[in-house]
């Protein structure tokens, strides 16, 4: 879907991107994942062929997107950090404006609106004045304009940047829906939000990507081990260092810890050379245990960010 090859852009002699390299397959969510400044903004302006490189070559499909970006731009939607909203409309009165930008037929409007209202969850207010809604609804709309012409490839700058939790856990569901039809890049800093969205993530830092990889990945690569937390609820006559022990003997397992108890189970982290979840939830029910939670460590990516910014992409994790 996007070959981007030795892409940079400088602001006079400062640069603000790359050069970057890579590729993003038909159907991924790919994360671009950075601090304020790391030109995650910049990268994703140029993918939508609303910036040009200063060098390189993007192709989106199989259209080079500098040489051809009108064309590029009509397999494109794009939701920039500040939606572009004209305030004084109401939601169906946009979104009908959006499509006739597309080039879309009355017709096609007409049957497509109903479809972006459900995706976006704005049925309910697709009569009420966009300058009227809340924050969170009017990033609802902004993603309704880039879907309304049903692109190949969406582009969301920052989508849950200003929401609150609730609205950030309705945006996220948002977006795992619409990854069933539509290539997704997302950027954002809030780690957790691209861990629980995305396929793969490219780290940025001062215009350089510094890993690509998913969590696991990347998990891998900076640390050599993977952290796994597992709540268990043992057989009858079961003790923690008896499910422990199975737990240790699962291939790559190097160590397993025994934390506190959690609604009747015993919880524990296990250390690994890379991924096990589906392994140890085999061998624990195999042995007549009960599973009640299995998840990477939610703190992980946030530690291997960390350390890929302090590192300055030295590290192993370079792509």
């Amino acid at each position: 879907m996007i070959r981007a090859q030795d892409v940079s852009k400088y602001y006079g002699s400062k640069r603000a991107l790359g050069p970057v390299s890579f590729e993003i397959e038909d159907g991924e969510t790919v994360g671009f994942l950075g601090l304020n400044g790391a030109g995650k903004t910049t990268a994703l302006r140029i993918f939508a062929c609303d910036l040009r490189p200063s060098a390189g070559s993007v192709v989106v499909g199989d259209i080079d997107a500098v040489k051809n970006p009108h064309e590029v731009r009509k397999r494109i939607g794009y939701l920039p950090e500040n939606p572009p909203l004209y305030t004084e409309m109401i939601v169906d009165e946009y979104l009908s404006y959006a499509g006739r930008l597309r080039q879309m037929s009355k017709q096609q409007i007409e049957k497509r609106i109903p479809a972006v209202l459900e995706a976006t969850d704005l049925t309910e207010v697709r009569n009420e004045i966009i300058g009227t809604l809340s924050h969170g609804y009017r990033q609802r709309v902004g993603v309704g304009q880039a879907i309304m012409h049903e692109p190949m490839l969406l582009i969301l700058d920052e989508p849950t940047r200003g929401l609150d939790p609730v609205q950030i856990v309705e945006m996220r569901n948002m977006i795992q829906n619409l990854k069933d039809n539509h290539t997704v890049l997302v950027s954002s800093h809030i780690l957790t939000e691209i861990s629980e969205t995305c396929d793969r993530l490219l780290v940025l830092g001062k215009g350089n990507i510094l890993a690509s990889g998913s969590e696991s990945d990347l998990a891998a690569q900076m640390q050599n081990t993977a952290r796994t937390i597992v709540a268990v609820k043992a057989k009858e006559g079961a003790s923690s260092e008896e499910v422990a022990k199975i737990l240790r003997e699962v291939e790559s397992v190097s160590e397993v810890s025994i934390g506190g108890m959690e609604e009747g189970a015993t919880v524990f982290e296990v250390l690994s050379g890379g991924e096990v979840r589906a392994e140890l939830c085999r061998v624990l029910v195999g042995g007549g245990h009960d599973v009640l939670q299995l998840a990477r460590n939610h703190r992980e990516l946030e530690n291997i960010f960390l350390k890929l910014v302090k590192d300055g992409g030295q590290s192993s994790a370079r792509n």
